[in-house]
């Protein structure tokens, strides 16, 4: 199975990234990713990510744009992961889905427990992150 997902990283003024824990129920439940979901039939990537983040956080996002993509396999399925960086939305981000979120310094990220298909984003934000200094 391939499975389409595309992922949003969100920052505060503090310039802190959202994750999102991966409610019971849900496949590798438990684990942190960048919130987002599947693409559905017909969608385009910003069309997607602003579809997810309004069920799943509450909010209306106002420009997004491509910043990595990245495949992964798992032993039950494939999943092709497209981030993009939120330039701005509106509204007050909180879990729809029952899930925990947690805004975190980017430097941290390696010690939370990030999903595997995740981790590389970290190491481009990161990079990212030193580059605007």
């Amino acid at each position: 199975m391939n499975v389409v997902v595309v992922a949003g990283a969100l920052f505060n003024a503090a310039g802190e990234v959202l994750i999102a824990q991966r409610p019971p129920g849900r496949h590798l439940a438990g684990g942190w990713e960048f919130p987002g979901g599947k693409l559905a039939p017909g969608e385009d990537d910003a069309t997607a990510l602003a579809r997810e983040l309004r069920e799943e956080l509450g909010i209306d996002v106002l420009a997004s744009r491509p910043f990595q993509t990245l495949t992964h396999a798992y032993p039950d399925r494939s999943v092709e992961l497209r981030l993009r960086l939120v330039d701005g939305w509106q509204g007050e981000v909180r879990g729809l889905d029952g899930q925990a979120l947690r805004w975190i310094p980017i430097s941290e990220l390696h010690q939370a427990d990030i999903l595997d298909a995740d981790r590389p984003f970290i190491d481009a934000l990161q990079r990212r992150a030193a580059g605007a200094r």
